[in-house]
């Protein structure tokens, strides 16, 4: 893919995690401050609670509908976190909010069982698909953002007080259960439109480690946020770049750029403040020795180990299980094609053909493949291929692969279609386009 193909792709996804580290980094010094460091996580599993129980009721995930139904369960876990938070309580808050977070968890487990593609959603809510965030995803997030943020901004004083010095604040009269309840809220607020696109893991990691860096840092809260806004942002770059090189999931290799990271700091700041910088340096380099030998030795042994149990080494990561969403199998398309839903159709089979491609997109959550998979069957099958590609568009694809194969329909019709990818496939200009196709190619609707 050319420069500026890979630059368009990867451009939403950028600009929402410019938006999330400068979010995230202002609520982490809060949740720093508070000492309720797993407070994102409880209310993270709690917005996706509710987005299960949504989808159990018949509301379809990534809508609005299941937005506001996390909302309002977050609302309610926020109610319980700023009651549980009293001058005289023989409990720490962190404690609750740990068993807010397990009972979600498992009441989670429980109604993922009853869910249809149970696993999928699992995956989706821990990790997210910020490499194929939409535009109006984009959007909805600044909103959000702006709103939460002037309210903050407003309300900065007393936000900061109760953060800092909760005594302080009752002494100043404030009403420390209320505005701990609206901090809660907007936080929850933030928490759940945030999982939606990057998921659970990377929304605690983007909240905790660019403020845990600020504050290695520096003890100025301006001088936090511009830390930890530019080291986030550093981390994420990398993380969303070696992503698409290596074509592995986006999320969990942000985090990883964000382990990188706090131990690189973390060693920089040991080193700087050390009295004697060139013994502090050596120190540094011996244990990071020392670690990489016993990681080495580990991994040794454990092969060691396994040759005796008769185990191939690398078996699962060399050929990936097929059927694992989101991974890229070592099975290939000519393989799923052999044998669709136990079926053998003969390449000369047109009803076979356009079973093998319908089964290879089903198979596949990746967009870039789905688009692959759409442009074979228009080149082997230009009717069903159309069909293939607008059932493709009706499930609203990233813009960038959206468009490829709008492209490749345009070339089809030797006309343009009228597909405008920046609107919803329900959107009336979209409708009328895939009318157009389907008169043209004799399609049934």
């Amino acid at each position: 893919m050319e420069l500026t193909g890979v630059v368009q792709l990867m451009f939403p996804s950028f600009c929402l995690c410019v938006l999330m580290v400068g979010m995230l980094s202002y609520l982490g010094i809060h949740v720093i401050k508070r000492e309720i460091i797993f407070v994102d996580l409880a209310l993270a599993q709690i917005a996706a609670l509710g987005a299960l129980v949504a989808l159990l009721l018949g509301i379809p995930l990534h809508t609005q509908a299941s937005y506001w139904f996390s909302v309002a369960l977050t609302a309610l876990a926020a109610a319980v976190f700023a009651l549980s938070r009293t001058r005289e309580s023989r409990v720490p808050q962190e404690a609750i909010i740990g068993l807010v977070y397990a009972i979600a968890a498992a009441a989670a487990i429980i109604l993922i069982d009853k869910a249809p593609h149970g696993a999928e959603h699992i995956k989706d809510i821990l990790t997210g698909s910020i490499l194929w965030v939409k535009w109006q995803t984009v959007a909805l997030v600044a909103a959000v953002y702006a709103l939460v943020g002037v309210f903050h901004f407003v309300f900065r004083h007393n936000f900061m007080v109760i953060s800092e010095d909760v005594e302080k604040a009752h002494s100043k009269g404030l009403n420390v259960g209320l505005w701990d309840f609206l901090f809660y809220l907007s936080f929850g607020v933030v928490i759940t439109v945030s999982v939606g696109s990057a998921g659970v893991l990377l929304v605690f990691v983007l909240l905790v480690a660019p403020a845990v860096m600020a504050a290695m840092i520096t003890s100025r809260l301006f001088h936090q946020l511009v830390f930890g806004w530019a080291l986030g942002l550093a981390a994420i770059v990398t993380g969303l770049v070696v992503s698409y090189a290596a074509d592995l999931s986006s999320g969990p290799l942000v985090i990883g750029a964000y382990a990188v990271a706090l131990i690189v700091v973390s060693a920089v700041v040991y080193i700087a403040r050390a009295d004697d910088r060139a013994r502090a340096a050596a120190r540094t380099a011996c244990v990071a020795a020392s670690f990489a030998a016993g990681l080495a030795l580990l991994f040794g042994v454990g092969r060691a180990i396994g040759s005796r149990f008769g185990a191939q080494p690398h078996a699962h990561l060399d050929h990936p299980v097929a059927d694992t969403p989101g991974d890229h199998s070592s099975t290939s398309h000519d393989d799923l094609a052999a044998h669709p839903s136990g079926a053998e159709p003969s390449d000369t089979d047109e009803a076979g053909a356009r079973l093998r491609f319908e089964t290879m997109l089903d198979a596949s959550d990746d967009p870039f493949e789905q688009a692959d998979i759409v442009s074979q069957a228009l080149a082997a099958d230009p009717t069903s291929g159309a069909a293939l590609a607008i059932r493709f568009l009706a499930h609203d694809p990233p813009d960038f692969f959206a468009q490829s194969v709008v492209d490749e329909l345009d070339a089809l019709l030797s006309e343009p279609s009228g597909f405008v990818v920046s609107q919803p496939f329900d959107h009336p200009v979209n409708q009328q386009a895939a009318a157009r196709v389907r008169a043209h190619l004799g399609l049934a609707d």
